[in-house]
């Protein structure tokens, strides 16, 4: 674990004090870059630039090699005249050399120039993908985070909703003494008891299911206690800028195919350099000479080498094709946000104009649930009817909820969208 994990399990663990603690949108997406495995690329991404970068620069550096060589050839030069009493020596057909040259490296052409360019390119592209896969962590973050709000809730509601069985329960016992109620009516409030502490146990069952994958993502224990708190964003609904990481991506990747293009011309350029070679074989310097001798040689070389030419033309259409299925990858990103965008404002909205009547509708049930009551004391109504009209006045209130988390998370949906 790096000093950053650890300082922020710190703070996580101070933040989150257990049973009665509440733990923030903004502390789980922090805790879940800290603790997601792929966060530990950013610092190899970085190194493997160094190195790179560093063996690029060694270009410049004077460049040593040995080499040797044993040939035998089937004819030699020879002096197409005869001198009478002069033996003129000739070169031996086996010949033999051991050389270590230096060369010293005066200007390349701007090639090593452009292969650390494109090291940083590359190394730009790396690290702006591990942006884009880092930051779809959010998302995951956000469905977990306002599943549990969404049940935390329903709890919530469940719990309301057994109070007033409980309640109701001890209404009809008072009835059947009265005569006004029989047993059978109690029985129906009881099982609606039994169904309503099942959905409780269900309810409670995925909390701690989507407790768990919570803390899986942020690296930290989930305990059953724990209260998540609601958040209130502070900005009103859109949008229209488009932030996503993946457009900084295509930035980086277009930026590698123009220092990639750029690299093409100094395949075109002649190369200039020194060199000394310092060598031991058989014939030396001295052709006719058959003995082993040390020699050496030394000067300047420009080498110019035309054969890119050939391919040249083919490797900008290369890059060229490269840059419109870029071109048309960013076009379709957009789009697709573009839509996804239209649509989760459109679901903002619709989620609000619902709000609207949430309140006048519970109003209305609890005015019905009471009135059911009131007749249920009278014997006018059953009490299976007054069941019925307490589920709707429970529904009711469990809609305004699931419509308060619902417009929450169409938010910050549309918030991790556009990356506003």
């Amino acid at each position: 674990m790096n000093m950053k994990q650890a300082i922020f399990s710190l703070v996580f663990l101070l933040a989150a004090t257990w049973a009665h603690a509440q733990l923030t949108l903004d502390e789980c997406q922090r805790g879940a870059q800290a603790n997601y495995p792929l966060v530990r690329q950013y610092g190899l991404i970085e190194k493997a630039r160094e190195y790179d970068l560093s063996n690029a620069g060694k270009g410049y550096l004077p460049q040593f090699s040995l080499s040797g060589k044993a040939t035998y050839q089937s004819d030699i030069t020879e002096l197409p005249v005869e001198i009478p009493g002069v033996n003129i020596k000739t070169a031996p057909k086996d010949q033999y050399q051991v050389m270590l040259e230096l060369k010293q490296n005066i200007w390349d052409g701007g090639e090593i120039r452009s292969r650390k360019e494109q090291v940083k390119a590359s190394s730009d592209v790396d690290r702006e993908k591990l942006n884009v896969d880092m930051y779809a962590l959010t998302e995951r973050v956000n469905q977990v985070y306002f599943g549990i709000l969404l049940l935390d809730e329903q709890l919530r509601q469940n719990q309301l909703f057994l109070e007033d069985l409980e309640r109701t329960h001890k209404q009809i016992s008072s009835y059947i003494e009265n005569g006004i109620a029989s047993q059978s009516d109690l029985d129906a409030v009881s099982v609606e008891q039994l169904n309503t502490r099942q959905k409780r146990i269900e309810l409670t069952s995925s909390r701690q299911a989507y407790l768990s994958m919570l803390a899986l993502l942020t690296g930290e224990e989930m305990p059953a206690g724990i209260s998540l708190q609601k958040p209130v964003p502070e900005w009103d609904i859109p949008v229209i800028a488009n932030n996503r990481p993946e457009l900084i991506w295509f930035d980086a990747q277009n930026g590698r195919l123009q220092v990639q293009e750029e690299a093409l011309k100094t395949q075109l350029m002649p190369r200039f350099g020194l060199f000394v070679q310092g060598a031991y074989g058989n014939p030396g310097l001295n052709m006719l000479k058959n003995e082993f001798s040390p020699y050496y040689v030394a000067g300047v070389r420009l080498s110019w080498n035309f054969g890119s030419l050939y391919t040249l033309r083919t490797d900008r259409r290369v890059i060229a094709a490269n840059r419109q299925l870029l071109d048309s990858n960013r076009d379709v990103f957009l789009f697709n946000t573009r839509l996804q965008a239209t649509q989760q404002g459109s679901a903002v909205e619709s989620v609000r104009r619902q709000m609207a009547d949430d309140d006048e509708i519970i109003r209305l049930r609890t005015s019905i649930r009471k009135a059911s009551e009131a007749k249920v004391a009278n014997g006018t109504m059953t009490v299976t009817d007054m069941l019925r009209d307490m589920t709707s006045e429970n529904l009711a209130r469990q809609t305004k909820a699931l419509h308060e988390v619902q417009l929450l998370m169409n938010m910050y949906q549309l918030k991790y969208t556009t990356n506003n």
